[in-house]
C-alpha cells in the first residue's frame, strides 16, 4: 500500500491510500504516526478504499508523517570515498552503521519549498531511502529489526556543505549544516510491497541526471540498522531511519570530492529544482528558494570571561519559580 498525508480542505491532516493517480482520504483526522503507534495502519488502508477517490493532482501531499526521531545512517562505501575525496575509506566505516541525529521539526514534504540554511552558500541534496518503525524493540537482532519496519519513503537530507564544514572541525555534528531542512515522501510504501530492496535509485537537478546507483549497494541491510539503532534502546513506531547517501552521484559533495568542478555542476542555489526518484516508491520533486539571514551570535570570550550568562534586557528570571530564579 502507498499511504500518504494530505491536507484536507478543513485544514486538517489526513491519511490517503494512494491507487495510481488517485487518493482514497480517511474522514477522521487521524495521522500516519497515530496509526502507526495503535498498529492500525494497514486496516486504516483498507479501510480508505470505501472513501471516494480524489485525483492526486487536486491535493496538497504533506510528508508522509512526522517523525519523533530521525536516524540518518552512512551506508554507501561509494558516497564514503567521494566525500573522503578519494582519500580511502577508515576502518571504522566498516565496523558499525554509524549514524546522527537529525533534526525531526525541520522534516518538509514533496509539495513543500526548501528555503536556504541561513548563512549557506554551498547547498546540496542527499539521494536516501528511509524506513519507519511500526513497534516497538529494543536490543533486536537484524531479523527482529527487519520484521519492526512498516515501510519505506524517499529521504532527501538537505546539506549546507559550508556549514558543515566549519561546524565539524570542532568535532561534533553535523548539526546546523543539516538543520533547516529534511524531505520525505511523496507516501510510505508498506514493507509488504517489496521482494527484495533491490531498487534503482536516480537524482536529478533542474532536469538533468546527476546520479544513478541501486539501494542494493548498501553496506548493510536495513534489518542491521534496526538492531544497531536498538542497541541500549528503544525503537519506536514513526522513528526514521535513512539509509544514507547513495554513491555513483547521490550528491554533488560527492562528485565535487571525485572531481567534478563547482563549474560543472554547481551547488544548489533558488529556483533550483531538485527531483529524486526510486523505484517502487514514487519521484520526490522540491524546489529551492530563499531563506533568512543568519541571526548574529558573538564569537566565545576567551576563558569564560563573559560577566554574565543572561543580557541585561534578556533576564529570564520572571519567567523562573521563585525557589529557582536566582539559584
Amino acid at each position: 500500500m502507498r499511504i500518504a498525508s494530505v491536507l484536507h480542505d478543513d485544514g486538517e491532516v489526513r491519511v490517503g491510500r494512494v491507487v495510481d493517480d488517485v487518493v482514497h482520504v480517511l474522514d477522521s483526522p487521524v495521522t500516519v504516526l497515530d496509526l502507526l503507534r495503535a498498529g492500525t495502519l494497514h486496516e486504516a488502508g483498507g479501510s480508505a478504499l470505501s472513501t471516494p477517490a480524489v485525483p492526486l493532482s487536486s491535493v496538497r501531499l504533506l510528508a508522509p508523517l512526522q517523525p519523533p526521531t530521525v536516524r540518518d545512517f552512512v551506508t554507501f562505501e561509494e558516497h564514503v570515498e567521494g566525500m573522503r575525496q578519494l582519500a580511502g575509506v577508515p576502518n571504522a566505516w566498516y565496523a558499525a552503521p554509524a549514524f546522527y541525529f537529525s533534526n525531526p521539526y525541520a522534516t518538509l514534504g514533496p509539495d513543500d519549498d526548501v528555503p536556504m540554511p541561513p548563512g549557506c552558500a554551498v547547498l546540496d541534496f542527499e539521494l536516501e531511502v528511509a524506513a519507519v518503525i511500526g513497534r516497538t524493540g529494543r536490543d533486536l537482532t537484524p531479523e527482529q529489526g527487519a520484521a519492526a519496519i512498516a515501510g519505506f519513503t524517499i529521504m532527501n537530507d538537505w546539506s549546507a556543505r559550508d556549514l558543515q564544514a566549519a561546524e565539524m572541525q570542532v568535532g561534533l555534528g553535523p548539526a546546523k549544516g543539516k538543520d533547516t531542512a529534511t524531505t520525505l515522501g511523496p507516501w510510505l510504501v508498506t514493507a509488504d510491497e517489496f521482494s527484495d530492496l533491490d531498487l534503482a535509485l536516480e537524482a536529478q537537478v533542474d532536469g538533468r541526471v546527476v546520479g544513478t546507483d541501486r539501494l542494493s549497494n548498501m553496506g548493510w541491510t536495513f534489518g542491521d540498522l534496526v538492531a544497531y539503532a536498538s542497541r541500549g534502546t528503544e525503537v519506536r513506531p514513526g522513528d526514521v531511519l535513512g539509509s544514507g547517501t547513495c554513491g555513483h552521484g547521490g550528491c554533488l559533495g560527492e562528485l565535487w570530492g571525485r572531481g567534478v568542478s563547482h563549474d560543472e555542476l554547481p551547488p544548489l542555489r533558488p529556483g533550483s529544482v531538485v527531483s529524486l526518484s526510486v523505484e517502487g516508491i514514487g519521484t520526490l520533486t522540491n524546489r529551492v528558494v530563499p531563506g533568512v539571514g543568519p541571526t548574529p551570535i558573538p564569537p566565545a570570550s576567551p576563558r569564560g570571561s563573559k560577566a554574565s550568562l543572561l543580557s541585561s534586557d534578556a533576564s529570564n528570571d520572571a519567567s523562573l519559580p521563585r525557589e529557582r530564579a536566582h539559584r
